[in-house]
């Protein structure tokens, strides 16, 4: 299958060809403003499906919004119709073609171009009225405030807000490229006017601390719940700001004679990650919790888990190594330990239920002594 993608070197272009890049059976042909237009019709020889992502939001004076735009579209439509072929178009218009600007104006008479063009040669074409598209590579102080906090928050730089409580709608480059590509490979979607699923609604103020949270983890340790939705989608476009120099983060590393101790990751609601040593010998533990729960994971040397009930004495052992993956688990009301019977030094995951509250630790002393 052979693709033709104008704007290219866009935005939207560089996550579109990325995706494309991992269908072998797919053939790309790009157009971008380093193309002159004559040659569009040397592209199109071949082309099943046609991508036009190009535009111009951001011209030196306002007459190259009818050149980028509209005279383009128009174009590339010509090209088309001397193929004598159907090609199905996408275009990505913008919400902005409903309102009374050069810019929504040289939209909106693109998508007329396009509709009185699917009318002529029965080519499907499907318009996409774009909100704010945001994600990797968008280009910061531009048209993207995310792009525009994301990079100024990970560069140390201030963030201006005019009105905190201003809303904006946003979708996710991800979740509009997939939408396309499911639209080329076949999905059963009108031509015309056309959604893209998932557009997030959030204030100005909101989004910048959003934003913001994700910078000071690295300070507090505490993630925001980052696996669904716009957050997700958020931090990792976050995240895709931050320099080569600042892809790692030291931590802080507690040391006495049995080992050291570091803590990783710290939830909301789920608890939170942590690590530890122990030298040969060395005894951790001799409590117990009345609600708080914990996960073992021993990654390097030999581990004995000692347990006694607090009330009935019964006792119970678990021995367990690096070399076989076992999770241990702790279990209120039952006081516990963890000795390194290794060689070598011990190295253990620790996952505890919630995050350790000195004022309230649900943790007391109550060592296995005698206990064989």
């Amino acid at each position: 299958m052979k693709i033709l993608v104008t704007g290219s070197n866009g935005f939207i272009g560089k996550n579109l060809r990325v995706y494309l890049s991992e269908r072998k059976e797919i053939d790309v042909v790009t157009f971008s403003r380093d193309d002159v237009l004559g040659s569009l019709a040397s592209k199109l020889d071949g082309v099943d499906f046609i991508f036009h992502l190009a535009g111009v939001n951001r011209p030196k004076n306002v007459e190259e919004f009818a050149l980028g735009n509209s005279d383009l579209t128009s174009s590339l439509c010509q090209a088309i119709l001397q193929t004598k072929r159907l090609i199905p178009i996408i275009y990505t218009s913008s919400v902005q073609a409903e309102l009374d600007n050069p810019y929504g104006k040289s939209k909106k008479a693109a998508e007329q171009i396009l509709i009185d063009f699917s009318a002529q040669s029965g080519s499907p074409v499907y318009l996409f009225r774009l909100p704010n598209v945001f994600g990797k590579w968008c280009k910061p102080n531009y048209n993207s405030a995310v792009a525009t906090f994301c990079y100024n928050i990970a560069h140390n730089l201030p963030v201006q807000i005019n009105d905190q409580t201003a809303t904006i709608q946003l979708v996710y480059v991800d979740d509009v490229v997939k939408h396309f590509i499911s639209i080329m490979d076949g999905l059963l979607v009108e031509p015309g006017l056309n959604n893209v699923n998932s557009v997030y609604e959030v204030t100005v103020g909101d989004l910048a601390r959003k934003i913001q949270l994700f910078k000071d983890s690295r300070q507090s340790l505490l993630t925001e719940p980052v696996g669904t939705g716009l957050d997700r989608a958020l931090h990792s476009t976050y995240l895709s700001y931050l320099e080569p120099e600042q892809f790692s983060y030291e931590l802080t590393k507690h040391e006495d004679l049995r080992g050291i101790f570091v803590e990783m990751l710290k939830t909301k609601d789920s608890g939170q990650f942590s690590y530890f040593t122990a030298h040969p010998g060395i005894t951790r533990g001799g409590h117990y919790h009345h609600t708080k729960t914990e996960k073992f994971l021993v990654l390097k040397g030999d581990a004995l888990f000692k347990f006694r009930h607090v009330l009935t004495d019964e006792n119970y052992e678990i021995k367990t190594s690096g070399d076989v993956p076992k999770v241990v688990e702790t279990v209120p009301g039952w006081t516990h330990d963890i000795t390194n019977v290794g060689k070598d030094e011990m190295v253990v995951m620790l996952w505890a239920s919630e995050i350790f509250d000195r004022a309230n630790p649900d943790t007391y002393a109550k060592p296995l002594l005698g206990l064989r």
